[in-house]
């Protein structure tokens, strides 16, 4: 149990005595000056106001019948009814002593709920590129905080494997292999092979023609079409696994849940939306007109289901996939980290899915969208000609700034140490620069930020942990035979030691709210705070006593622990030395 929520049960209790009711919250807050305390309640405020009493005298009814001696040195009243609290350092220390060997970190599992998380989601016609990367790494995050917490959580990446580019597609596969070009090797370049086969579209009538008709056979099961289809798929796969790994995210291809597995389930959705009344002929086409998205002239927000050609639409296997996720998997939340320009889309199946019955009111449909990834202009990340970056070129280029500055900073490391320190930097340095910033904001890419050893970013975390190993290596001594119990006796170890417990709350609004950076800042404040420790609490000194090194020692292993469970919650990795 957290600090705060053992204040709020001890305040609600003495709140309840002086008949305050029990929906009047105890509000728990951090004070934002020493002077105030540790921790400040301030639900007192709200319960005066509604009782139509003095606060101040309220307030003090409350203070007279609390007793939390064994949390708090002292506890005043100030202003007009807040209660300033000031944790002992004994409590902190029982507090920190009782975490030794706890994997979880004291943080307990909550009641499980199965969590359905849609993330990455490429289009399997060309290769994964930086537009890719926030969702996969911000979906990814947020699983590992939810298993962490306890959740099942199950992984659905809706890969777009499915559409009339998938005809013009298999019909140039189809030519290469012809000419005797193996499949592996045809596709070794996707984004060269797009460009090639659009570019035999738009030049060859016949082929444009040919690439149409293979559209139809293969939504029409032609054993022919959907064999040279599967080939493009498993090799489009492969490349993304191979981003996947190099990004150290969880996506396996046990989590690939694609376009084309609902095809089957979409005449279904479609004759669903009829019984309703919800899909209406509107030249030839089936279209949902949803009342409850109006726009500001009051005029139904429409969502066409079907073309009136017969064709299917991303709405019609996104509702099929809601109905999957909510009746086959049993999903109590369901989580779709998808750009914000899906907005309007995603309220729509939401809306119509309910109406629909494919979801109840039951389950938490959250659309967690994000913003863009910036070139220094300003405008969308691209490369110098303008066009795409692949993500697998960028993650390349990554390491090998990363190599440059390992080179720089330790020219002796061995080379095969030297090589996992620059992939581990480099990735890192990627990840964390998306996952520190706001999920809904857009911000700018920049290498030389992203690289560097100062501020908010991987390598600073990564070198603290680092550091502190090096202490533990200094000292000789095995972090994980240190025993004895931690004192606190200066204010940088209290300072230390009130950021260490706060790591489980961190986690948890992750898991809550879907906002990785909550966690990157957390771990960044909690490096700095420990870089201040230990510039004033030497720990390896002649003149530091047995017991205070000892106490001091343990306060670095819990530092180390904490910053490697944080960034492998973000899927950083850490090492032992840079």
């Amino acid at each position: 149990m957290s600090i705060k929520q053992q204040l709020s049960q001890r305040i609600q209790a003495a709140m309840a005595a002086c008949d305050i009711p029990a929906e009047c919250g105890a509000n728990i807050t951090r004070s934002t000056k020493p002077e105030f305390g540790d921790f400040q309640a301030n639900g007192v405020l709200a319960a005066a106001k509604r009782l139509k009493t003095n606060p101040r005298e309220l307030a003090q009814r409350v203070l007279d019948g609390l007793d939390i001696s064994d949390i708090a040195s002292k506890v005043e009243l100030a202003g007009p009814g807040f209660i300033n609290i000031h944790l002992s350092d004994e409590f902190l220390g029982n507090q920190l002593n009782a975490l030794s060997g706890d994997d979880r970190l004291g943080i307990a599992e909550q009641t499980p709920q199965t969590v359905v998380v849609d993330y990455s989601a490429p289009n399997l016609a060309k290769e994964m590129h930086v537009g890719h990367l926030r969702s996969t790494i911000i979906g990814d995050a947020v699983v590992r905080a939810l298993e962490f917490l306890g959740h099942k959580v199950i992984r659905q990446n809706h890969m777009g494997d499915w559409g009339t580019q998938f005809g013009m597609l298999i019909a140039e596969l189809e030519e290469q292999l012809g000419e005797g070009e193996q499949a592996e090797l045809a596709l070794k370049d996707l984004e060269s092979f797009y460009q090639q086969s659009k570019k035999h579209f738009d030049d060859d009538e016949a082929f444009a023609q040919k690439a149409r008709d293979y559209v139809v056979k293969l939504q029409s099961g032609d054993a022919h079409c959907l064999a040279l289809w599967q080939q493009f798929i498993d090799i489009s796969v492969q490349h993304s696994e191979e981003i996947y790994r190099a990004l150290n995210v969880t996506l396996s291809h046990d989590h690939i849940k694609p376009e084309s597995a609902y095809n089957d389930a979409l005449a279904g959705v479609i004759e669903t939306l009829e019984e309703k009344g919800l899909a209406v002929d509107d030249d030839g086409a089936k279209v949902v007109f949803l009342e409850e998205l109006a726009d500001k002239n009051g005029n139904p927000s429409p969502m066409i289901v079907q073309k009136s050609g017969g064709g299917y639409l991303y709405a019609t296997t996104d509702l099929a996939a809601l109905d999957y996720r909510c009746n086959q998997l049993n999903a109590d939340r369901i989580l779709l980290f998808i750009d914000a320009r899906q907005s309007l889309h995603m309220k729509q199946v939401i809306t119509a899915g309910r109406k629909a019955g494919f979801a109840s009111e039951q389950v938490s449909f959250e659309h967690h969208p994000f913003g863009t990834m910036m070139g220094a202009d300003g405008k969308p990340f691209k490369t110098r000609s303008g066009g795409t970056v692949k993500l697998a070129d960028l993650l390349v280029e990554a390491v090998e700034r990363a190599d440059k500055l390992v080179v720089e900073k330790n020219p002796d490391m061995l080379a095969e140490l030297r090589e996992e320190v620059a992939r581990k930097v480099g990735i890192g340095a990627v990840k964390y620069a998306d996952l520190s910033k706001t999920r809904t904001n857009d911000y700018i890419f920049s290498w030389d930020s992203m690289l560097s050893f100062e501020g908010n970013t991987a390598p600073y975390l990564q070198y603290a942990y680092a550091r502190i190993n090096s202490i533990f290596r200094k000292a000789g001594i095995n972090a994980e035979t240190l025993s004895g119990a931690i004192g606190i006796n200066a204010p940088q170890e209290k300072a230390l030691a009130l950021k260490l417990l706060q790591f489980g709350e961190a986690v948890e609004q992750v898991a809550v709210e879907a906002y990785p950076h909550v966690l990157c800042n957390y771990l960044y404040e909690l490096a700095s705070q420990y870089m201040s420790f230990y510039e004033h609490c030497p720990v390896l000194r002649s003149d530091v006593d047995e017991a205070t090194r000892n106490s001091r020692l343990l306060l670095c292993k819990q530092t180390a622990t904490t910053l490697a469970k944080g960034l492998d919650l973000l899927g950083i990795e850490v090492m032992e030395q840079m």
